[in-house]
């Protein structure tokens, strides 16, 4: 850690303030943490990353290391002022015992330690004790090095002085306790995604991570001295972006932050991230709605003042941010976050500190650049008249009952159990696979749709070019929940959506256009784990009268060497089974393998499918140079 010479700013054992203690912690884990599998595993981490976040934003820190060691453990390191080792007022401890037994003990409950502070709960360290087999914390503070060891949450000794130090920081080292987690394994890109994220929310702020076991040994570190200005950079440098630089500004009302960055690209998919207090406010709140707001209220304002707007022609708020790529970031010192999962904010102050941002920086940029302001007015009123077209065949669409009716496409079996909860569907590629899988299937509670070759790349195409493709509209009317802002997962008629596309190239294909569709157009069926992938075999390996299904190359030369020589039947599609082999291999539940698709990272999945989709021929060829050494079953 470089040496820091930092004021210590009121931060001591008199701020930290007791609220209860940490016993039920190991008993419902789940209540703070969310879950014992690997994204509660993973919550740990963030919680002690967290209060190193909280020192950054108090000026006091600006380097963080995350350290994944070869027995296992993580340790999180920051050179900020390091907790305090004093004895607490009122608990007779040192105030680092305090923080790591105690719940919600900490310096964010109005104690003053912290005027902003990221963690959504404030639990942190005690939590990540209490879950922890052990844990190890090293404070570097007042020229000294303080140590304590905890086991299951319990200290084996008081904190004493071990050393001396000529640096100030906090250095927490942990064990993941194996009698809570289902695993106890760290993933690395899945921390890595978040810490990235952290370090263009904290724009100057050095964040590393170093994976130090044997057989993964790799590391990253992020600064991004631009900030959100270069988080938008990275989100749209594929997109085709209308401005060299995006617009960006970073505003004070008091110890409010306002800080946003956006630019305009030629596709037409909005990318729009907001954060409060470094938290991704997935369920938006009223920093976003001022956003929206405001840029409508410009957008119109410019358009009447450059005459490219007649008379009482105006844009609506889905026009303006067709094509947006934007980062809203507030930084507020009490903030109220609401909705199901707590990530919506709710301050109505705001509101308004945003858009008065907007107006002030977004106003004046247009005003200062007319010939940007007029691509952008010129972008918006294209989009604007594409969606008229969109509601003149959304319309059409309706009446034909692809979106409302409760008529369901002809060529759609359906199943008989009426309950969404045990039902699936089978999106199959062609006639010859859908009648096998028709025959095959368990028609209680298993749907088939047949598709007829690839369907339409929605990346490449506006909203009312999408709602004329007939295998489309099929998608939307079987599955009952709507489409884009009138998705609604409670209306869905079946559980698990099922891709079952033949094992080759063509059938890769008409897999991600799929995807693309369901993640631009039907997000919450991937966010809420609807979406699934079968995995029909390769191979039929027959040796007298047994019948072995092979589902890689590896599997098949594994089973080759254990049996000697076979009569070996490649799958070159799933038309080639019957519908007995179809059941058997790849669509009974107590048989089948199937692939679940998850967004873990959003942004990176919103590249990939930009770079795989979009108009950049160049940038697939880079994609597939870059991962064809990764292909190990490709059929051609």
């Amino acid at each position: 850690m470089e040496e820091k010479n930092k004021v210590n700013g009121n931060y001591g054992e008199g701020q930290i303030q007791v609220l209860e203690g940490l016993d039920p912690v190991r008993k419902r884990p789940g209540m703070y943490i969310g879950s014992t599998d690997v994204r509660g595993l993973h919550h740990l981490v963030q919680e002690i990353v967290d209060n190193s976040i909280d020192e950054a934003l108090s000026g006091y820190c600006d380097t963080i290391t995350v350290e994944f060691n070869n027995d296992g453990s993580c340790t999180v390191k920051d050179n900020g002022r390091g907790i305090p080792t004093a004895i607490h007022h009122t608990e007779g401890i040192s105030a680092v015992e305090v923080v790591l037994t105690k719940l919600h003990a900490g310096g964010k409950f109005g104690g003053g330690g912290y005027k902003i502070s990221g963690g959504l709960h404030g639990v942190g360290l005690s939590v990540v004790n209490a879950l922890s087999e052990w844990l190890e914390v090293e404070i570097f503070q007042n020229g000294k090095k303080y140590k304590q060891v905890y086991n299951r949450g319990i200290p084996q000794a008081p904190l004493k002085i071990v050393g001396d130090a000529d640096f100030t920081g906090t250095w927490v080292t942990f064990m993941p306790d194996d009698e809570i987690f289902e695993t106890v394994v760290f993933n690395y890109d899945t921390v890595k995604t978040r810490l990235r994220e952290l370090a263009y929310l904290n724009k100057g702020l050095k964040i590393i991570l170093e994976d130090k076991r044997t057989d993964k040994e790799q590391k990253d570190e992020f600064c991004y001295e631009g900030g959100i200005a270069h988080f938008v950079e990275d989100l749209s440098k594929n997109k085709g972006p209308l401005f060299e630089k995006p617009v960006y500004f970073d505003v004070f009302y008091g110890d409010t932050e306002v800080e946003v960055a956006l630019q305009y690209t030629d596709t037409y998919n909005e990318t729009i991230y907001a954060f409060a207090n470094n938290i991704n406010t997935e369920e938006g709140g009223t920093h976003l709605e001022g956003f929206k707001n405001s840029l409508t209220r410009i957008i119109n304002d410019s358009g009447k003042k450059n005459n490219v707007f007649k008379g009482d022609e105006k844009v609506s708020s889905e026009d303006v941010r067709e094509g947006l790529v934007a980062v809203v970031s507030v930084k507020l010192t009490e903030p109220q976050f609401e909705g199901q999962t707590k990530t919506k904010l709710g301050n109505s102050d705001m509101r308004n500190y945003v858009s008065k941002a907007m107006n002030e920086h977004f106003g004046a940029y247009l005003e200062e650049k007319p010939d940007k302001a007029k691509e952008i007015l010129m972008k918006c009123l294209t989009a604007q008249r594409a969606r008229e077209a969109a509601r003149v065949a959304r319309e059409n669409t309706r009446r034909k009952g692809a979106l409302e009716s409760t008529t369901l496409p002809g060529k759609l079996s359906d199943c008989s159990d009426k309950n969404p909860a045990f039902c699936e569907i089978f999106l199959v590629e062609g006639d010859s696979a859908g009648g096998s899988a028709k025959q095959g299937r368990d028609r209680r509670f298993q749907a088939i749709l047949p598709l007829r070759g690839k369907i339409l790349n929605v990346e490449k195409a506006r909203i009312n070019r999408i709602l004329e493709n007939e295998e489309i509209r099929a998608m939307i009317t079987a599955f009952g929940g709507g489409m884009q802002d009138d998705f609604d997962v409670t209306k869905l008629r079946y559980d698990r959506i099922i891709c079952m596309t033949d094992a080759d190239v063509d059938g890769s294909h008409i897999r991600i256009l799929l995807l693309t569709f369901f993640f631009r157009f039907m997000r919450p069926l991937i966010e809420q784990g609807h979406v699934y992938i079968a995995q029909p075999p390769l191979y039929k390996a027959t040796k007298g009268k047994v019948d072995k299904y092979l589902y890689s190359d590896k599997e098949l030369q594994d089973y080759l060497a254990e049996v000697g020589k076979c009569d070996i039947q490649r799958y070159k599609g799933l038309g080639e089974m019957d519908p007995e082999q179809l059941w058997e291999t790849t669509m009974n539940p107590e048989t089948r393998t199937m692939l679940k698709v998850t967004m873990e990272d959003a942004v990176e999945a919103n590249e990939t499918f930009t770079r795989l989709m979009g108009d950049d021929p160049e940038l697939r060829r880079q994609f597939i140079e870059e991962n064809a050494k990764l292909v190990t079953d490709l059929d051609i």
